[in-house]
């Protein structure tokens, strides 16, 4: 008689799901799975001994991750692989009040990741935070109930209701998932088209995850692929900046932004002069590996000018530092030396504008050069786009063929338990008196024989994701055996193992 794919629970399991911490020494629990028997006597012995998944009465306060299951159709969990969901916040969906409730130092990453892989229904996750968003990139086994469990997570961290974060959150499931973060990866999902701080982030996630036990393959993988992608991107789109002779006067705020901006667009060697040279000091301190910083002193700003093709001016001056008889002495430059003045008042005279070895933009200026740019930033975020397409095409097709490596387990598995369970079954009856050698002898044939079967199915579960027709048909292959050995209870009892040790 056929048995349909549901959990038989035992009732010292009913109880301990519904008083787990009732500390009463009992013999440990079993979770019987049932699936369909086969067609020889011992049926009904390998139905009970296949499904059993035993659980120690020291770990009774964290079977709470069995109780969901329990109570979920298991095709859920068994014909349906895992998702990557992104649960997020952002500057074009949140107000800064509420990111910054939610922000998470870079130092606390690892302890989220930790405590995001307690939840129930998640076994990876990754913390990107920044001060222009708040993302929570997970591996759940359910969808449903895995933005669930995270928003709730989002809220307990943060004091902002669940209600306020699924007001102003967005969440995003597998493919939409990967393009999302290579977008974000590329600067293309932030304010300003291109920025490449935000790389920069990316990269520390991956820093902090390494070693980190919930940052696992998939979302690894996924946010190294995304990394890859950005490179190639920002590998033409900075070509010419870090060529540049860069020239920064002034080291405040503004200054410190500007320098912050020129390494992020690939520049990696500048010239700061400033009143003082403890304040380069400090901005040198905050750069990464490989950015030079020189300083000079304010009476050797027209010797650096000289020497740049490029000129930025934050500086609090009351008078201009720049006048056209000054800019006029400067050696000529190709296409004419660029000043950028921010400042205001304005640091570079108004006259400069009017020589051809110069071209001069202020403030108000550059609102119209940022307008003016506008089509050659689309044009370029286009671009960004085929390699981002063509990087996550890649990448699902790679985390496509990791869905067989359970199988390709666990059907080796199956066939080494059915082959020692004959091997000792044919020893007790025959095996009396067989020396060791003999018996050697009869061991490495059955793994010989089972090998040689097994050949077949194994070639046609591998596969590098390469080619999308191949790949159907290995997923094909895998969902095919994983129906005729009921492989696919087996792999759901790992899951459940799996959150179970977590705990």
């Amino acid at each position: 008689m056929a048995v349909s794919k549901s959990f038989l629970v035992s009732s010292k399991l009913e109880t301990l799901l519904s008083n787990p911490n009732d500390p009463s020494p009992s013999p440990a629990p079993l979770i019987r799975i049932p699936t369909c028997p086969m067609n020889n006597n011992g049926s009904r012995r390998g139905l009970i001994q296949r499904a059993r998944c035993e659980i120690s009465s020291s770990k009774a306060a964290s079977v709470s991750a069995l109780e969901q299951l329990k109570t979920s159709a298991i095709d859920r969990y068994t014909k349906e692989r895992s998702s990557i969901v992104v649960i997020g916040l952002n500057i074009h969906t949140a107000p800064v009040e509420m990111r910054e409730k939610l922000a998470i130092p870079e130092a606390e990453w690892p302890r989220a990741i930790t405590e995001l892989c307690n939840l129930n229904h998640i076994e990876e996750a990754a913390v990107l935070s920044t001060c222009n968003r708040m993302e929570i990139y997970v591996l759940a086994l359910s969808q449903h109930r895995g933005v669930k469990e995270v928003t709730e997570w989002m809220s307990k961290t943060s004091g902002i209701p669940v209600s306020d974060l699924c007001h102003h959150r967005f969440v995003m499931y597998d493919k939409d998932v990967t393009q999302h973060l290579f977008q974000v990866s590329a600067g293309l999902d932030s304010l300003v088209l291109g920025e490449g701080q935000i790389l920069a982030q990316v990269k520390q996630v991956v820093n902090l995850g390494q070693g980190v036990n919930g940052f696992g393959r998939h979302i690894s993988g996924l946010f190294k692929k995304a990394i890859t992608a950005a490179c190639s991107h920002e590998a033409s789109a900075h070509a010419s900046s870090s060529s540049a002779r860069m020239l920064v006067v002034g080291a405040g705020k503004m200054g410190k932004l500007v320098i912050k901006h020129l390494v992020a667009k690939g520049c990696t060697k500048m010239v700061v002069v400033n009143r003082s040279e403890e304040r380069v000091v400090a901005i040198r301190q905050e750069m990464p590996p490989g950015v030079e910083i020189v300083y000079k002193p304010f009476d050797e700003m027209l010797t650096c000018a000289g020497e740049a093709d490029v000129v930025f001016t934050s500086t609090a001056s009351e008078s201009p530092l720049f006048l056209k008889e000054h800019v006029e002495s400067l050696p000529p430059v190709a296409d004419g030396r660029l000043f950028v003045d921010i400042s205001v008042p304005r640091n570079v005279d108004s006259c400069v504008g009017e020589l051809d070895s110069a071209r001069v933009y202020n403030v108000d200026d550059l609102k119209e050069v940022v307008a003016a740019n506008k089509e050659d930033r689309a044009k370029k975020a286009m671009e960004a786009q085929g390699i981002i397409a063509e990087e996550s095409k890649q990448f699902e097709a790679w985390r496509d063929s990791l869905e067989t490596v359970p199988t390709i387990k666990k059907l080796r598995e199956y066939c080494e338990r059915t082959r020692a369970g004959l091997v000792e079954r044919f020893m007790s009856k025959h095996g009396d008196g067989m020396d060791k050698k003999t018996w050697k002898a009869v061991e490495d044939l059955t793994r010989s024989v089972v090998n040689k079967i097994l050949h077949g199915p194994m070639q046609h579960l591998r596969c590098d994701g390469s080619d999308s027709r191949t790949l159907k048909e290995t997923l094909e292959n895998m969902q095919a055996l994983n129906r005729m050995y009921g492989l696919d209870v087996e792999l759901l009892e790992d899951k459940i193992r799996v959150k179970v040790e977590q705990k």
